[in-house]
C-alpha cells in the first residue's frame, strides 16, 4: 500500500511538471504587451464572487477576486489594450471581493482606458457594484440586475443539534466571542450589533451606486428602488441604472468607440480565460486551509 501511495504522488508530480511545463511554452498567449495594433481587453466575471475560486475541474471556476484584480492590473500595464470590456455574469458574493474589484477598476479607469460592462444572464449584488465601476454600462433586456443592498445570513441549527444529542462546549473571552454561533438563536444585542454592519454595508453600496451613477438616477428615486429587489435590464434602463441595451458585441463596439478606435480595427482579447489545465493545477494547488467563517457580509 505505501509503494502504491508513493507511485501515484511521483506520477501526479510529474503530470504537475508536465503541465507547468506546457504552460510556460505556452506562456505568450495572455499577459504579455503586443507590440503593435490595438487590443480591447475582455475581463470575464463568471460565478458567485469570493476570496478563493469555487468549482470542479470540468465546470470550471467561480470568480475569485485576487485573480481577477491581478488581470485588471495586467490591463492598467499592457500598452496595447486600449479599453476594457467587463462581461459580468454574477450574482453576487462577499462585500469584501466587490470591494476589492471595484478599487482596482478605479485604478484602471485613472489610465483613461474606458471600462464598459457587458451584462450576462445576471450582474446582480455585488456584480452591480463592480458594474459602477465603469464608463459605460450595457445590459440585455432580460439581464437580471440590481439587487442594491447586503446580508448577513445565520443559521440556527439548535433545534438539529438537540435532536442528534449534539451540545456545544464554549469557553470565550467576552459574551460576544461567539455571535452569529449556529448552536444558538441570536441575542436582541447580537441582532443590534447585526443590523448595524448591515446597515453601514449598505451605505457604502449607496456611496458606489452615487458615484457610479451621478447625473443617471436622483437620489429620491434611487432610496425608493434600493430594496434588494431585482430588475430585468429593460426595467434598468427606464431607470438610470444601466446606459443602454445590446448584447456583448454592442460593449465592443461601445469600448472601441470610447476608445477612439475604428470600428472592428481592434484584436479582441480575453485576458484572464482559464483552459482544462489551468483548472487542473488551480484543483492541485487549492488543498489549504481556508477558515470556516460562521457568517459573511454579502451583496
Amino acid at each position: 500500500m505505501k509503494k502504491q501511495w508513493v507511485v501515484g504522488v511521483l506520477l501526479l508530480f510529474l503530470v504537475t511538471m508536465g503541465i507547468l511545463a506546457l504552460r510556460a511554452a505556452g506562456s505568450d498567449k495572455t499577459g504579455m504587451a503586443i507590440k503593435g495594433g490595438s487590443t480591447i481587453g475582455v475581463i470575464e466575471i463568471n460565478g458567485v464572487l469570493g476570496g478563493t475560486s469555487t468549482g470542479t475541474l470540468m465546470q470550471g471556476t467561480g470568480a475569485d477576486s485576487g485573480i481577477i484584480m491581478q488581470t485588471i492590473r495586467d490591463a492598467r500595464e499592457r500598452e496595447d489594450i486600449k479599453a476594457v470590456v467587463l462581461r459580468i455574469n454574477s450574482p453576487g458574493g462577499t462585500a469584501v471581493a466587490a470591494e476589492e474589484i471595484s478599487i482596482e477598476l478605479d485604478k484602471l479607469r485613472q489610465t483613461g482606458k474606458p471600462i464598459i460592462v457587458s451584462m450576462g444572464d445576471v450582474c446582480a449584488s455585488g456584480g452591480y457594484w463592480i458594474a459602477c465601476s465603469s464608463d459605460y454600462i450595457v445590459a440585455n433586456a432580460s439581464t437580471l440586475t440590481g439587487s442594491i443592498g447586503s446580508i448577513v445570513e445565520i443559521s440556527n441549527l439548535q433545534g438539529l443539534y438537540e435532536k442528534l444529542g449534539i451540545k456545544q462546549e464554549v469557553i470565550k473571552s467576552g459574551d460576544l466571542k461567539d455571535m452569529g454561533s449556529s448552536a444558538r438563536e441570536l441575542t436582541e444585542q447580537e441582532k443590534v450589533i447585526f443590523q448595524d454592519l448591515v446597515g453601514t454595508s449598505y451605505e457604502r453600496f449607496l456611496v458606489q451606486v452615487r458615484a457610479g451613477r451621478k447625473g443617471k438616477i436622483n437620489e429620491e428615486e434611487l432610496l425608493n428602488i434600493a430594496d434588494g429587489r431585482v430588475f430585468s435590464g429593460s426595467k434598468a434602463f427606464e431607470l438610470g441604472l444601466v446606459d443602454g441595451l445590446g448584447n456583448y458585441y454592442d460593449a465592443v463596439d461601445i469600448a472601441e468607440q470610447k476608445a477612439g478606435l475604428k470600428k472592428g480595427s481592434s484584436k479582441i482579447e480575453v485576458i484572464n480565460t482559464q483552459n482544462f489545465w489551468d483548472r487542473l493545477l488551480l484543483n492541485v494547488s487549492a488543498a489549504r486551509i481556508i477558515p470556516d467563517a460562521k457568517f459573511e457580509m454579502k451583496y
